[in-house]
């Protein structure tokens, strides 16, 4: 079995998911992990396939899709990750929201990353001028998570955004 990488992106429509995954079940793949969304009236499809399917094949059966020209569809390998190499990790939520202005994902995302933080989703809107992001972060075990929310906060500031960072809910659905 292998993983495959599939995106699709362009103008909505209604079906466009009904029609990607029928094409990806005639194959036999199995869909493994998924985010879909719509982007300032585009949609966008990124999903992990898995099963016994060349990336070539995946994105002949999805070329239908495409047929129009307002659609863009990619199939591409990707290796399996054993799961090591994170150690223990901490789960939180952070969230901003302020005016608009550029630079503010930059400046938040780089003071995790300086903290060893690793965002696991990331969803960003712009409501006339309010701005709001949220991410999920996991963040090293040792790491100093109130440091990080005064650095955090520090860089928001800066940006006239209010960042919090706040420990995630561990319930499962």
């Amino acid at each position: 079995m292998s993983l495959i990488a599939v995106t699709v992106i362009g103008h909505d429509r209604p079906g466009i998911i009904a029609d990607a995954t029928a094409g990806l079940a005639a194959l036999g793949l199995n869909l493994e992990d998924s985010t879909m969304t719509l982007l300032r009236g585009h949609f966008a499809m990124m999903l992990i396939c898995s099963g016994d399917r060349s990336p070539s094949e995946v994105e002949g059966a999805l070329a239908p899709l495409a047929a129009d020209g307002r659609l863009q569809v990619s199939a591409r390998a990707v290796p399996e990750e054993d799961g090591s190499g994170h150690g223990s990790l901490r789960p939180y939520v952070l969230t901003v929201h302020g005016g608009d202005r550029p630079g503010i994902v930059s400046a938040v995302t780089g003071v995790l990353a300086a903290a060893g933080g690793n965002i696991t989703d990331l969803t960003t809107r712009l409501t006339g001028d309010l701005y709001v992001a949220i991410a999920e972060v996991d963040l090293p075990a040792d790491a100093d998570a109130d440091d990080v929310a005064v650095r955090l906060r520090a860089a928001g500031e800066e940006l006239g955004v209010g960042v919090t960072l706040r420990p995630q809910e561990t319930d499962v659905l």
